[in-house]
């Protein structure tokens, strides 16, 4: 399930590629992006569980993708083998990708 970013943001930044192996601790407990910035999660082999605190479990599988709105506590379970990415955007007047 997929979100619609608002108009005007641009990617800035993306994480590492992780696994069920090298995924943060942090990205397993409730954390949040900062201010302004929204994020997408990816997932590119598997299923990953995304939850945003006070909302249903996403299920995740290969190919699609989740908004991570910005400030909003959430975090991921992966589900047996998995592969996922995050990219990061914030409004274009904050400054856009280098």
């Amino acid at each position: 399930m997929t979100t619609d970013f608002p108009a005007g943001l641009v990617k800035y930044s993306q994480s590492p590629v992780f696994t069920e192996s090298t995924v943060p601790a942090a990205l397993l407990k409730d954390h949040s992006t900062k201010p302004s910035v929204w994020g997408k999660l990816i997932v590119t082999k598997g299923t990953l569980i995304y939850q945003r605190v006070d909302k249903t479990a996403q299920f995740l599988k290969t190919g699609d993708a989740a908004t991570i709105f910005p400030e909003e506590l959430h975090h991921v379970t992966p589900q047996g083998e998995v592969e996922f990415q995050v990219e990061f955007y914030k409004p274009a007047a904050e400054g856009g990708a280098s």
